[in-house]
């Protein structure tokens, strides 16, 4: 009896746990077999695995083999275990050297050739296993993938012979240390291209500067969509953790990861026709979400009374707590979903309420039924809600110099930064006590939101969320106290908040004194 172990990693939720894969050899009746919660791709690697060790004239040894992947309780799926249990068997058949492997982690599905085929996964295994100082074996396809992780020792492993000569010292395979990238990819879309628009580019800007949610209402055509496909070039750019974070979602989600646009964040936009599981993940084995695909970056919702009102109602909580539980019979996953959310929609159900055009034609009945696919509760967590109203023909082609994208990340990079040294997270995520302590209105400014939030009945919720928008238009504005014009300015862009039926409600004169 002959046994041997071999180190490799399996692909589980944002995790990447060790698994051992044991190989014990003896001299009894020929048999191959693959125990340890193995799914059918990962039982259907002795096939691969014997052609493998046969055609790279390797010995495939006689007798009983048995590959034991563990810990038993943890599933296996994928051919990311073909290579260590060819090593293993290697190793415990005396091919290898016993201690040429150590510390040492491998991955790759193994051809029948040898040949070393690329994985799913890759980027978790690497962040894991450069924790542990242990140097790892990446085919080819995937070595950029695992070359993200700063301080990750990498070889390529191209087929089995290449493997085994470095594990014999006769052709040694060249490490390279990851490192991740400096290039930020930057964005196509620019600002300026949006003409006219003062209010909603303005309402951007403060979205941005403070990670505030947003909604924009207006007719057809008016830029809505355009406004939010310019709101991540106004974020400033991710940190290498917060990019590795996006990274690995994205790598659970087993979608390919551009290492060209490293830090640039994520800009989801589902069709309205998405499911709730679609947007929050699941399924019977939990994948991440729309909403964790959009980690750290925008997640975009057009047409927003469009999508199902029960697929609307699972952001609710997302909104608050930047992460997501899914949990089944079997086993529970949680994924993070920690996005800025803005969404469109348009003011009717024909789209052109309030045009000065007058095509509008639908019921007061009629609007409300179509606002209230969205709830309350929903709306209620929506920070900023303005207007987008049509631009004259004359600003379209007119040639107006207006600030670049650039310019407006400037501003919004220097009061993020002022955010974070004072409370150490953005306006938006104020919670309790520190909204106190950081959004402390002066005596004016507090009897102008007590004014509006009597006669508007602002909930609890809304009224702080408009404290933490006057904070975030203090900041640009660079006040230390806030006051009665960012309290105002931020009561002005909650457009729901302020309409019944199909009319504004005014607000009431703020007395002077």
């Amino acid at each position: 009896m002959a046994m041997a172990t071999v180190l490799s990693r399996a692909q589980h939720g944002m995790e990447a746990p060790l698994v051992r894969v044991e190989v014990d050899l003896d001299g009894g009746i020929p048999r191959f077999s693959i125990v340890g919660l193995a799914e059918a791709v990962v039982k259907e690697s002795r096939d691969r695995v014997r052609a493998a060790i046969t055609n790279c004239k390797f010995v495939m040894p006689d007798g009983r083999v048995t590959v034991n992947l563990s810990p038993a309780d943890l599933p296996k799926d994928g051919g990311r275990y073909d290579l260590p249990i060819a090593l293993g068997i290697l190793l415990a058949s005396e091919q290898l050297p016993a201690a040429s492997l150590r510390d040492c982690e491998f991955y790759g599905e193994l051809s029948l050739s040898g040949e070393v085929q690329s994985m799913q996964g890759v980027l978790l295994a690497a962040v894991a296993a450069a924790r542990v100082k242990h140097s790892i074996f990446v085919p080819r396809a995937n070595v950029a993938e695992a070359a993200l992780v700063t301080g990750c020792r990498i070889a390529i492993a191209s087929n089995l012979p290449d493997v085994v000569g470095h594990a014999t010292g006769v052709a040694p395979l060249h490490f390279i240390v990851g490192a991740a990238p400096l290039s930020l990819g930057g964005s196509d879309a620019d600002l300026c291209e949006v003409r006219g628009q003062k209010t909603a580019k303005r309402a951007l800007e403060i979205a941005a500067a403070g990670a505030h949610s947003l909604l924009f209402m207006g007719p057809p055509g008016t830029g809505k969509s355009m406004l939010a496909q310019r709101l991540p070039g106004l974020l400033p750019p991710m940190s290498e953790d917060e990019a590795l974070e996006v990274a690995a979602v994205r790598s659970v989600a087993k979608l390919p990861i551009n290492t060209a646009r490293w830090r640039v964040r994520p800009f989801r936009t589902p069709h309205h026709s998405a499911s709730s599981v679609a947007l929050v993940g699941g399924g019977s084995k939990p994948r991440p979400g729309e909403i964790s695909l959009a980690h750290r970056g925008v997640l975009f919702l057009d047409e927003l009374p469009e999508y199902d009102r029960s697929a609307l109602e699972v952001l609710r909580e997302p909104l608050e707590t930047g992460c997501i539980t899914i949990s089944r019979a079997a086993h529970q996953a949680e994924f993070p979903a920690s996005f800025q959310f803005i969404a469109a929609m348009n003011p009717c159900p024909c789209g052109y309420l309030g045009d000065e055009r007058g095509i509008c034609h639908c019921t007061s009945e009629q609007v409300r039924r179509y606002r209230s696919r969205l709830s309350g509760p929903l709306i209620d967590r929506l920070d900023l809600h303005v207007e987008v109203l049509r631009v004259p023909h004359a600003v379209l082609r007119a040639d107006v110099k207006c600030e670049t994208t650039a310019e407006v990340a400037a501003r919004v990079l220097r009061v993020r930064e002022l955010a974070l040294a004072r409370q150490g997270c953005t306006n938006a995520h104020l919670r309790g006590r520190e909204i106190d302590r950081v959004c402390h209105p002066t005596e004016r400014a507090r009897r102008l939101l007590d004014r509006a939030a009597t006669q508007l009945g602002f909930s609890a919720r809304a009224y702080h969320r408009i404290l933490k928008v006057a904070r975030t238009v203090a900041d640009l504005a660079a006040a230390e106290r806030i006051d009665v014009a960012h309290v105002a300015e931020a009561i002005s862009m909650r457009k729901l908040d302020r309409t019944t039926g199909t009319q504004p409600v005014p607000l009431l004169p703020c007395s002077s004194s």
